[in-house]
C-alpha cells in the first residue's frame, strides 16, 4: 500500500510540474492535441472495421448490411 502512495505522490508532482511548466494554453492545447488524436485513431478503427465487414460478407456471400435493414 505504501508503494501505491508513493507512486501516486510521484505522479502528481510530475504532472503539477509539466501543468506548471506549459502554463494555462499550453495544456489547453496538449489536450486538445490529445483528443484529436484519439478521434483521428477512432475513426482509423472504424474504417478498418467498415472494410473488414465488407471483405467478410464478400467472401462468405452474405448481403451487404444496407440490403439487409430495408
Amino acid at each position: 500500500m505504501g508503494i501505491g502512495v508513493a507512486i501516486g505522490v510521484i505522479a502528481f508532482r510530475k504532472v503539477t510540474q509539466a501543468q506548471s511548466s506549459l502554463g494555462p494554453e499550453g495544456l489547453n492545447r496538449a489536450v486538445g492535441r490529445l483528443a484529436d488524436g484519439v478521434y483521428d485513431f477512432a475513426d482509423a478503427v472504424r474504417a478498418g472495421m467498415r472494410e473488414r465487414e465488407t471483405d467478410l460478407r464478400s467472401a462468405l456471400g452474405v448481403e451487404p448490411a444496407d440490403a439487409v435493414r430495408r
